[in-house]
């Protein structure tokens, strides 16, 4: 009977403050997808980092009028040292049909270019990718190579770039999240007071502080757990039209890797977890200081 009542509550308290109840469900979900885009991004970034530095390359270019003599003592070199795990070398038509496949969205910038005017080039997979430094101060400047590059500062500027959409992404979330906790408090204030009196008879009969405050702390839980269920929807909407519709080509990149489905639904119980208990705290400390019990 008592579990009856506390629903039956929950729902009238809902109903005869809809309009807050909705503002504060629609907030709480902008929040908390804004928190499971960070999240997934965290994850994302974490995975691609992990991804990338196990394939991390040095690459060897030489100059286009580099002699055959030139090419040969590096490649001797290569063989024998211990620092490197293993070795390629790109010609210069493969390095054009390679920048033809990864250009070929762009066809002005492909046709503009010559297969005479991409270098010749070993790429170069360190035993140690921490030893890339090492191995760029070794061949930079021997005879025939115009640059060494390590793949690994192109990466960090790029994983600089999304660390730094992840901190903005967590940034709004906390600013949404404490946008919601203030609507929360705001509405059960409301509620309370608009019940001041049926408290004030529950209390004068002996009821419980919990039977007293489950209806109020549940209508908090409720509207978050909605919210938490709103922004995974929310996501899983990203991942199918834009991630993996609009900008497929972009996620099947050399740069970007996929982001899988398990990543996006492991965030419905994260949200709702997080929506759930942070509601519910909020309403519990709100009716410690607006209802004596």
């Amino acid at each position: 009977m008592r579990a009856k009542y506390v629903l039956s509550e929950v729902l009238v308290g809902l109903w005869r403050n809809v309009t807050m109840t909705i503002a504060m469900i629609v907030t709480m979900a902008v929040s908390l997808a804004m928190l499971g885009a960070s999240l997934l991004l965290y994850f994302q970034v974490s995975d691609m980092e992990e991804y990338y530095y196990t394939k991390l390359e040095v690459s060897i270019f030489f100059d286009k009028d580099a002699a055959q003599p030139a090419i040969d003592a590096i490649r001797v070199e290569i063989e024998n040292d211990p620092l490197i795990a293993g070795f390629e070398f790109e010609t210069q038509e493969k390095a054009y049909e390679r920048f033809r496949e990864m250009f070929k969205e762009a066809p002005d910038l492909v046709n503009a270019a010559q297969p005479e005017s991409l270098p010749a080039s070993f790429r170069v997979k360190p035993v140690d990718p921490d030893n890339s430094q090492v191995l760029i101060e070794k061949y930079k400047g021997k005879e025939g190579v115009a640059n060494v590059v390590d793949q690994r500062k192109v990466l960090e500027k790029i994983f600089e770039i999304f660390g730094g959409m992840q901190k903005l992404a967590l940034v709004i979330a906390i600013v949404q999240g404490l946008a919601a906790l203030l609507l929360v408090a705001n509405t059960i204030q409301v509620a309370a007071f608009s019940k001041r009196r049926e408290v004030a008879i529950m209390k004068l009969v002996g009821a419980s502080n919990w039977f007293v405050q489950a209806p109020f702390v549940l209508e908090a839980v409720f509207a978050g757990v909605i919210g938490a269920i709103m922004a995974y929807l929310t996501l899983i909407g990203v991942k199918i039209f834009i991630i993996d519709g609009t900008f497929k080509s972009l996620f099947q990149s050399t740069v970007l890797t996929p982001i899988p489905w398990s990543n996006v639904h492991l965030m419905f119980p994260i949200l709702a977890g997080i929506a759930g208990v942070v509601s519910a705290v909020t309403g519990w400390i709100t009716l410690r200081f607006q209802i004596k019990v």
